[in-house]
């Protein structure tokens, strides 16, 4: 019987893993996550992903506006299992939010909109916390150690991936810039090619009259070398070719 329990778990796991796999952006990773939680782990009816930010807690992903509000009212009230999860780097489980004390505001607050317990489970990579997987559910003691152990294999993965799709986010980033960089770098160098056969200068006076003109005009150095660039006419004043 234990056999076969492992056997299924491996199975659901396994199977999270696949879907999390064909996301590419991390609002996908995020959005898919939170939809498996429900799936995954038993007793959780509802789920969120959370960041801490300045003074409140932001909640980029869930499958209720429930979940929203009452991670928004952790951040209000400066306490709660999914602070307490990312400050700590630690699962926090409150069996009934009617009765714990550990957050005196926030458990009864929760309990009034119908909270019976709440797992948070960090997420993080090596020492990198990247938030926390807040499972609600409405029954008091829903989550029993299996459930519990369900829980932190699935941010396991769930970790991972994120960390995946923020390192893919990031490179995108990254060449995104480079290629802006480039094309800059590009656009600039025709510019002052204009430049210095229209006005007999060199490369270097020709580079200082589109700063000198960038910083007069209020307009970024590639914009104004585009325009430069792009002008019919090299003499167009429209061009705001500098002189």
């Amino acid at each position: 019987m234990a056999d076969e329990a492992r056997g299924d778990l491996a199975d659901v796991l396994a199977a999270a893993a696949r879907a999390l796999s064909t996301v590419t952006t991390v609002q996908e990773t995020l959005d898919v996550i939170v939809a498996l939680a429900v799936e995954v782990i038993p007793g959780a009816d509802l789920a969120g992903f959370s960041l801490v930010a300045p003074e409140t807690i932001r909640t980029p992903s869930s499958n209720g506006p429930i979940v929203v509000e009452l991670d928004a009212l952790q951040g209000e009230l400066g306490e709660g299992p999914c602070l307490s999860a990312i400050a700590e780097q630690s699962v926090c489980y409150s069996p009934d939010l009617s009765t714990d004390a550990r957050w005196p505001r926030f458990a009864p607050a929760a309990a009034k909109l119908g909270m019976g317990s709440l797992l948070a489970e960090p997420l993080f990579v090596e020492d990198r916390i990247l938030g926390a997987l807040n499972l609600y559910s409405r029954r008091v003691d829903a989550f029993d150690e299996a459930d519990m152990a369900t829980a932190l294999l699935f941010s396991t993965h769930a970790a991972i991936a994120l960390s995946q799709a923020q390192t893919r986010a990031g490179e995108v980033e990254l060449t995104r810039q480079l290629r802006e960089a480039i094309e800059s770098r590009d656009v600039i160098g025709q510019a002052k090619g204009i430049l210095m056969e229209r006005e007999r200068v060199d490369a270097d006076a020709a580079f200082d009259m589109l700063r000198r003109a960038s910083q007069r005009l209020n307009v970024k150095l590639r914009d104004l070398a585009g325009r430069v660039v792009h002008a019919r006419d090299p003499d167009d004043s429209a061009a705001g070719a500098p002189r």
